[in-house]
């Protein structure tokens, strides 16, 4: 994991030249990051991948985003959480009425 961490750093030093740049650049890996971890509890949650033909005709499937923005110790940052079809989804990361992610 640290090796992981170490070329991330990397990457994300070669395209800052400001603080602002860093903070920024943090800032939209951290949306990133919690984007992808609802994308994978909702694909927990249904039981199959996006994308996958074992999703036809499960009984629930995929059902668009909802905007929602949040308070981060970084400021405010909008994502999109996935809705199922039979409105079951419950994410754990995000909860369906929390606004504070700090």
């Amino acid at each position: 994991m640290q090796d992981v961490k170490d070329r991330l750093a990397r990457e994300v030093a070669k395209d800052c030249k400001t603080v602002e740049d860093v903070h920024n650049t943090l800032k939209d890996l951290f949306r990133r990051t919690l984007q992808e971890i609802l994308e994978t509890e909702m694909s927990d949650h249904l039981g199959y991948e996006k994308h996958s033909v074992e999703g036809n005709n499960s009984g629930n499937s995929r059902n668009g985003y909802s905007r929602k923005t949040i308070q981060t110790r970084m400021g405010e940052t909008e994502l999109a959480i996935p809705r199922d079809r039979n409105g079951e989804f419950e994410p754990h990361i995000i909860k369906k009425y929390e606004k504070n992610a700090s």
